[in-house]
């Protein structure tokens, strides 16, 4: 088998493997994608649209996690959406009630939001220390049982009415059970679910596929919940986008992510 010229023999023996294994369905998709980051560079979503596994020649083609579509996720990793509500129970059952202080609390955080924001547009960096960062405490995302991670910052891009605006997003990791991505712009044609595909591709890549992994979009004034399960197919479901400017869902927000912090030291 030929290996292109651009590919050490290292990469060429476990694109070989990975020929091998695919063609017979015995790789699975963690372990696909960490053989691919292994062969490549980190940080990057591999898929296997341009992988050619003929007899003569082999060749990958990478795309940026942050370059990745829905149509890409669900067209080279089977990534399904699932609309059951029965799928992702956990925003919106069996939530714990509020105390008056963290009722109190998250108030604060509203009223400080809304003031920063009657001056400009919030940077990534003020959406997480006036908004998120006061929600992870409450949560108890501080205490010793949980591990924070962060990810390489990625931009993003888009042409809004003939102008080329750019954001970027922060990636926060708890547990490998919890991705965060944190998204800011200066303009609204990023909402919170232009995050959406590159959440999953971080937590396709979660180290237990067993267990059911959780994300959270944020982008300051809205909030999306998503939930992943790869035991056999990999399927997905989000919530509604909450709105720290409507009545109570910030504190929905807040019993959400201390559900989460209970279902991930499971």
């Amino acid at each position: 088998m030929q290996i292109h010229p651009n590919l050490s023999s290292e990469q060429g023996e476990l694109l070989r493997a990975i020929a091998c294994d695919r063609n017979n369905c015995k790789l699975n998709n963690r372990n696909f994608i960490n053989i691919l980051h292994f062969c490549f560079q980190p940080c990057s979503l591999l898929y296997n649209t341009d992988v050619l596994l003929s007899p003569q020649l082999i060749m990958v083609k990478t795309i940026q996690a942050w370059d990745i579509s829905l149509y890409e996720l669900e067209e080279n990793f089977g990534l399904e959406l699932v609309n059951n509500t029965d799928f992702f129970p956990e925003w919106t059952e069996n939530l714990p009630l509020l105390t008056d202080i963290e009722k109190s609390s998250l108030e604060r955080v509203k009223n400080n939001y809304l003031n920063l924001t009657k001056r400009r547009s919030m940077s990534e960096e003020v959406v997480k220390m006036v908004v998120l960062s006061p929600l992870l405490d409450l949560a108890g995302f501080y205490q010793h049982t949980f591990e924070i991670e962060t990810e390489t910052s990625t931009e993003i891009s888009a042409v809004d009415e003939s102008v080329i605006v750019k954001g970027s997003i922060d990636v926060l990791v708890i547990n490998k059970r919890l991705w965060i991505l944190v998204i800011e712009s200066k303009s609204t044609k990023f909402d919170v679910i232009s995050a959406l595909p590159q959440a999953l591709s971080y937590m396709l890549d979660t180290p237990n596929i067993e267990q059911p992994t959780f994300g959270l979009l944020v982008n300051g004034r809205e909030f999306v919940f998503v939930k992943l399960v790869q035991v056999q197919k990999p399927k997905y479901a989000r919530s509604d986008a909450l709105s720290i400017e409507k009545t109570n869902e910030l504190q929905q927000v807040l019993s959400i992510l201390k559900r989460f912090s209970e279902l991930i030291l499971l």
